[in-house]
């Protein structure tokens, strides 16, 4: 059986700090992730890559570690030509001697499985004597699968109605309902989607991470849109109505009152997103008025704007 080198495998030195082994296992992680990485080799590496973290980073795993690899470093100076005797390391028969480490619930903890170590741990703590059968059982025991995650980018009017999408992971294509209401950083769940279980364990959820792309036309923060709605500077004077657009597809009329200033916002109720969970509650719409001013005056426009300017010079206070 092959000894596993912890310390190569993250490619630190032994004497590396928590912070080494942290920074290392993430550059490797990320590098043979297998949502990124298509190698077929990838997967196996990375399940090696995370072995090895599971180890040197938990500060006495590490030191049962070294103290093991400490034994099996000694009997290869010796120029031992036969397999290691990993007998001290195993529980014996029943009522026999019991060495350092009985089991792997003595080495990692009582929620240990086997199946999350390589064939190193396997066979030492399934190999020899009484504590064979209890390891096979932990072997053999249904393992629930991972969670995996998913970016998925909508657009806004996806956001407001719902949407739905095509995902291919895991070898898998998956169709996706998206809910109304979904905002940027929303986690959609999809239940036992995610990355399969071991011996008919249950397998894992996919869990959707949702981006909406900015809009041209609306704003939206939360449940609420807001939306520059543009009048002339006649409407903003003397009164009267504008077209609002909304993400329904069908446009609303506001009563605009005279004397309206340019920035001015007026809520319409129940025009916004719809919450997330409960799509029949709604947010607020914002209309923030923006005034045109006319171009391209005529003469006589020129004329009856210096005739206004005359009777209401800058500054002066309303009659």
């Amino acid at each position: 059986m092959e000894y596993k080198d912890y310390y190569k495998i993250l490619g630190v030195e032994k004497t590396a700090s928590q912070a080494e082994i942290k920074k290392a296992y993430r550059r490797l992680a990320q590098k043979f992730h297998p949502d990124k990485n298509p190698e077929k080799t990838a997967q196996e590496k990375f399940k090696e890559i995370n072995e090895a973290n599971e180890v040197l980073s938990d500060a006495d795993k590490r030191r049962k570690y070294d103290q093991l690899g400490a034994q099996y470093h000694q009997w290869q100076q010796r120029g031992n030509a036969g397999g290691f005797d990993w007998s001290p390391y195993v529980r014996q028969g029943a009522g026999g001697p019991r060495g350092e480490y009985a089991d792997l619930n003595d080495l990692f903890g009582n929620n240990a499985e086997l199946g999350d170590f390589s064939d190193f741990f396997q066979s030492i703590f399934s190999g020899a004597a009484g504590g064979g059968t209890r390891a096979a059982e932990r072997t053999r025991r249904p393992r629930q699968g991972r969670d995996i995650e998913h970016a998925v980018t909508v657009t806004l009017e996806e956001a407001y109605h719902g949407a739905r999408r095509l995902i291919q992971k895991e070898g898998r294509k998956i169709e996706a309902s998206l809910p109304p209401g979904v905002t940027t950083g929303s986690r959609v769940r999809l239940q036992g989607q995610g990355a399969a279980g071991l011996n008919s364990g249950k397998p894992g959820d996919l869990y959707l991470i949702v981006e909406v792309s900015p809009h041209s036309t609306f704003e939206c923060n939360g449940d609420d849109l807001f939306v520059e709605v543009p009048i002339d500077l006649y409407t903003a004077l003397l009164g009267g109505e504008a077209r609002v657009p909304t993400l329904k597809g069908k446009a609303v009329v506001l009563t605009v009152p005279p004397e309206t200033t340019n920035g001015k916002q007026f809520r319409l109720n129940g025009q916004g997103m719809p919450h997330l969970g409960d799509p029949a509650q709604k947010g607020d719409l914002y209309a923030r008025i923006k005034v045109t001013l006319p171009q391209n005056l005529s003469e006589k426009e020129k004329t009856l704007f210096h005739e206004l300017a005359r009777l209401r010079p800058s500054g002066a206070p309303g009659k």
